[in-house]
């Protein structure tokens, strides 16, 4: 049976939603000294929580530009593994502990997701006529689709971190 486009909007819902909230319980998880404690580069499962509201901002403008043709300002700052983009989030939306990133983290989330319920459904996977740099196509679904695969990496990034942390071992690359 073939999927309709609420039904993928649906899903895709479900899986921003799910995928958040195991990046936050992943996070609050760890022992205190560990949540500040830099083990993915230069970044602390803080850090991560703080670069993830920073892609809600940019996925919110995102769907917008992607609906008017335009393709995305953050495609202009592209670099390896988005490397300073997401440096640039970091600074911009880390705040002082990380319950209260935690709780920011939600609320973009929340605001995300209330922006993608408004959207017709046709139009996450819809062609607006946008294309990267290399040539690709650039949906809303396909963005947000990234945004859930990538924070349910730093689920695993983090859970694999308070397992290390927990047996003594602290940094990793």
């Amino acid at each position: 049976m073939k999927s309709t486009p609420e039904a993928k909007k649906q899903q895709l819902i479900a899986d921003l939603a799910a995928a958040r909230f195991e990046v936050i319980e992943a996070a609050l998880a760890l022992p205190l000294a560990a949540q500040e404690a830099p083990f993915l580069g230069v970044w602390s499962a803080h850090d991560i929580v703080a670069h993830l509201i920073g892609w809600d901002h940019a996925n919110l403008e995102a769907m917008a530009a992607i609906r008017a043709g335009r393709l995305p300002d953050f495609y202009a700052a592209y670099d390896a593994d988005w490397r300073t983009f997401n440096a640039g989030l970091v600074a911009r939306y880390r705040q002082a502990t990380l319950a209260e990133i935690a709780s920011a983290a939600r609320t973009g989330n929340c605001a995300l997701i209330e922006a993608l319920e408004a959207l017709p459904a046709e139009d996450l996977g819809r062609d607006f006529g946008v294309r990267s740099a290399r040539g690709r196509r650039v949906t809303i679904a396909m963005l947000l689709t990234v945004e859930a695969r990538d924070e349910r990496k730093h689920a695993g990034q983090i859970r694999a971190f308070g397992a290390r942390s927990r047996e003594g071992v602290t940094v990793v690359q």
